[in-house]
């Protein structure tokens, strides 16, 4: 999304920066753009689903391994995790499960975690990683968990996304005015993306910190 791009791009304006629309073939296109441009390695950036339900919004994702959805493990380059703060305390290196779908349910969460034992989910790593190592790069994931295990998002979160990557305002307000008990729902939704967004800064922040 255009939200986090932005955060990238604050701290390293120089970095190619694809954005996927939260959308199969829009993450498609932006790896496939990137790696035509060069790139020599890729970094799956931004928010995700927490499925570990012990994590909580804000918690910083690296994980070892993408998990996609025919089972298969791809193993995110251990350099650039140790980068990225693999080894410490704080840093969360359990699997990230890709999905193609949005998972909207905290029953359905409950269910992946059980399923592949993943930290989180998102809907962009697996394009990346499987993009990877088709073209012989690496490739990292940098995550913060926006909407913990074991929370359902209310339906106006959906269809805030838009495939360019911006967000669908008149969509949000149009789910709102049909069923306004989710307010409280989107305003908690709101608090903690705002978390994961400022925890988010202060990786990034550190990552790129100005020498001297």
């Amino acid at each position: 999304m255009e939200a986090e791009a932005a955060l990238i791009r604050a701290v390293a304006p120089e970095a190619a920066v694809g954005i996927s629309g939260a959308t199969a073939d829009g993450a498609r296109a932006a790896v496939d753009a990137l790696l035509r441009g060069g790139a020599e390695a890729l970094l799956s950036f931004g928010l995700a689903a927490g499925l570990d339900p012990v994590l909580r919004p804000g918690a910083v994702l690296v994980p070892a391994h993408v998990r996609l959805p025919d089972g298969r493990r791809l193993a995110a380059d251990p350099g650039l995790v140790a980068w990225l703060g693999g080894g410490r305390p704080d840093i969360v290196t359990d699997d990230l499960l890709h999905s193609d779908a949005v998972i909207v349910t905290a029953g359905r969460k409950g269910a992946c975690f059980r399923r592949t034992g993943c930290a989180g989910l998102d809907m962009e790593s697996g394009f990346v990683a499987a993009g990877a190592v088709a073209a012989g790069v690496p490739f990292t994931v940098l995550r913060v968990v926006c909407d913990p295990a074991g929370r359902t998002l209310p339906p106006a979160a959906v269809l805030a996304l838009r495939p360019d990557g911006g967000i669908g305002l008149g969509g949000i307000l149009a789910s709102v005015l049909r069923r306004p008990a989710q307010i409280p729902a989107l305003i908690a939704l709101g608090r903690d993306a705002a978390r994961a967004r400022a925890a988010a800064r202060r990786v990034l922040g550190t990552l790129f910190a100005p020498a001297g």
